[in-house]
């Protein structure tokens, strides 16, 4: 709309003067009659004692009869009301006639000006004109249009003429790029593919665990093929309105035919792309189906040579309609996986382009120190080292601010908390009953550092991280995995021949990952090469069935503590012949609270293992007296 036009004003003035004829025509009440008599007419009423009161005003004067039965009577029309004007040479003897006469002398006119009357009749309804359309204005500049554009999309529009992001800020997933070059290059000369008969997927859904690049590698594509890109959120489709996230979705797609080539990027597709008939449903319609059903026609409606692709990501695939992965739809879908050791590096490379970085820092080194880690969790890793360093008033960031964020991101703050004397020792027993088994069991990942800092919800921690990616774990890794986080309990009973609630998170990991050996991996004679596990959507809200026989149930408890009971034994023994080495490394940690790779090994006099570098901790599998800030990750099945 636009307000400087004298048509968008015209509404409003009809509106105006409609309120004025109203108020001042039809329903304000009929005027008194006012008769204008002349001065010494007054007078004489005055004398005669007709006049009950009058006002003056600049030389004015406005009275009210008690009777038109005086001088005035005479008028051709009686009032009640009447005007005059003093002269300029009246005597002074008028206000002692009037107090004589008992005239009342007021203190405002008896008639209200015109003006008056004009602002008090219009000016309210000028006031709320102006405040809606005020409001209304605010209403249309924070949702693009007021509640006449709610069925328009809310996608941002990414232009192909800005800076955007290419391939080159994108690594650590190498496969997945691949996949989408494809989609790129058919933007880029679509006539290449449809000369021989061929056609792209209409639709790519990217696949993978949070944090690992999936929006940034649709902005990459889009940056590549140099196309506009509409992105949003599959919640924005949705309001309380139902029809509106059908609506959006029309309006979507119809802009982006209007600008092909283009692409639309939706993200978390699950949160409309659930299956249907799940939950409850109001009506007999659901605004989330109505939406998907908006989308899956969309799809089919628009052919793949009109240069519009639908770019999807989402972390819960097994959640989506079935009809939205059938072919002519979402074709082809691209796993986005965790970066390797060696793509985590060239991600820690592009992130800090821009950071100056001190001479003993080596990427590849720090690289790794983080299995598991993904590009959104590197990026916050480097800004704290950043920050740190910032804080330190360094003019470079060092490897020592690595090694403390990786720390405060892993594991915690540090919490000043005063232990007594008695806690301090059991915790620095617990926690070198951990390393020391890292350190004799050659197939336990290699400890890296153990300290009694506490940190996050943890009094202690030892850090223990393989010296490379693990794709495979055998059964020996897994028992050596128990033996070491049963460690810190056999040691509190070698020693002091008690047991402490401090043990809790190490039981946990225990009793996971016995439990998955034998359900899951089929690592027990007993049960045999089974997968027994039952997978839900919402472990925590539907209750699991078993598909197995009570019988088998206590077949598969009586193993996982069979199994556990021989990894605790196997503990207390290796623990029991190393006792010096256990007493030495305690004593060290009451000393120092935090050992690293190097002086753990010269405290117990143990070689390092095969392929292990001394770098800083890279996680933390245990602690002491409160599970950890970031429990140990559940290992996957092949």
């Amino acid at each position: 709309m636009n307000w400087r036009s004298l048509r968008s004003w015209m509404p409003l003035i009809v509106i105006l003067v409609l309120n004025v004829l109203i108020v001042n025509v039809f329903l304000a009440p009929a005027s008194p009659k006012t008769i204008t008599i002349p001065y010494n007419v007054f007078v004489a009423d005055v004398t005669n004692t007709d006049v009950a009161s009058i006002t003056t005003s600049s030389g004015t004067i406005q009275g009210t009869f008690r009777h038109p039965t005086g001088a005035s009577a005479t008028a051709k029309t009686k009032a009640k009301y009447f005007t005059t004007q003093l002269p300029s040479f009246a005597g002074g003897g008028l206000e002692a006639l009037l107090e004589k006469h008992h005239v009342t002398v007021n203190a405002k006119p008896t008639l209200t000006p015109f003006w008056e009357e004009l602002l008090l009749s219009f000016g309210p309804t000028l006031l709320i004109v102006v405040g809606f359309i005020y409001l209304m204005r605010r209403a249309a500049a924070s949702a693009g249009g007021g509640l006449f554009s709610m069925g328009r999309t809310q996608a941002r529009l990414y232009d192909a003429e800005r800076p955007a992001t290419t391939f080159a800020d994108v690594a650590g997933i190498e496969e997945a790029e691949e996949e989408l070059e494809e989609i790129v290059d058919f933007l880029r000369q679509p006539a290449k593919y449809q000369r021989l008969g061929g056609t792209v997927p209409k639709g790519v859904l990217l696949v993978g665990l949070p944090g690992t690049g999936k929006t940034l590698l649709a902005r990459a594509v889009a940056g590549e093929a140099k196309v506009p890109f509409f992105s949003l959120s599959a919640s924005e489709f949705i309001e309380m309105i139902v029809g509106v996230g059908a609506s959006r979705v029309r309006d979507l797609f119809a802009k982006a035919r209007a600008a092909a080539p283009a692409i639309i990027f939706i993200d978390e597709l699950d949160a409309i792309g659930r299956s249907r008939g799940v939950g409850a449903s109001f009506g007999g319609h659901d605004e989330r189906e109505q939406t998907l059903n908006q989308i899956l026609t969309e799809m089919d409606g628009f052919d793949s040579r009109e240069g519009v692709i639908v770019l999807a990501a989402t972390n819960r695939a097994d959640v989506l309609d079935p009809a939205l992965l059938r072919p002519g739809r979402f074709d082809r879908r691209v796993m986005v996986q965790p970066p390797d050791r060696v793509g985590r590096a060239a991600i820690l490379k592009i992130h800090t382009r821009d950071v100056p970085l001190a001479e003993d820092v080596d990427l590849n080194n720090l690289a790794s120190q983080t299995p598991g880690l993904v590009g959104a969790e590197l990026r916050n890793l480097v800004n704290e080292a950043a920050l740190l360093a910032a804080r330190r008033d360094r003019k470079a960031v060092t490897q020592a601010d690595f090694t403390d964020a990786l720390e405060k991101v892993l594991l915690g703050a540090a919490r000043r908390i005063v232990l007594s004397e008695d806690d301090r020792r059991r915790t620095a027993c617990h926690e070198s009953g951990h390393a020391l088994l890292g350190l004799l069991i050659p197939e336990a990942d290699p400890v890296r550092r153990v300290s009694i800092v506490p940190r996050g919800r943890a009094l202690g921690v030892t850090v223990q991280s393989p010296v490379d990616d693990r794709q495979n774990y055998p059964e020996t890794y897994l028992r050596a995995r128990i033996v070491g986080a049963l460690g810190g309990r056999a040691a509190e009973k070698l020693v002091y021949d008690v047991v402490t609630t401090g043990a809790e998170n190490d039981l946990h990991q225990v009793t996971m990952i016995a439990r998955q050996m034998v359900v899951n991996w089929g690592m027990s004679p007993l049960v045999g090469p089974l997968n027994l596990a039952e997978e839900t959507e919402n472990q925590a809200l539907v209750m699991t069935q078993r598909s197995y026989s009570e019988a088998t149930a206590q077949v598969i408890d009586s193993e996982v503590k069979r199994i556990v009971e021989e990894c605790l034994i196997e503990a207390r023994d290796l623990l029991s012949r190393n006792r010096d080495k256990l007493e030495a490394l305690t004593l060290a940690l009451l000393r120092d609270e935090s050992l690293d790779e190097d002086e753990i090994l010269k405290v117990t006099g143990l070689p390092p293992k095969p392929g292990s570098k001394v770098v800083p901790p890279a996680a933390a599998p245990s602690a002491d007296g409160a599970p950890p800030a970031v429990p140990e990750p559940v290992l996957p099945a092949r």
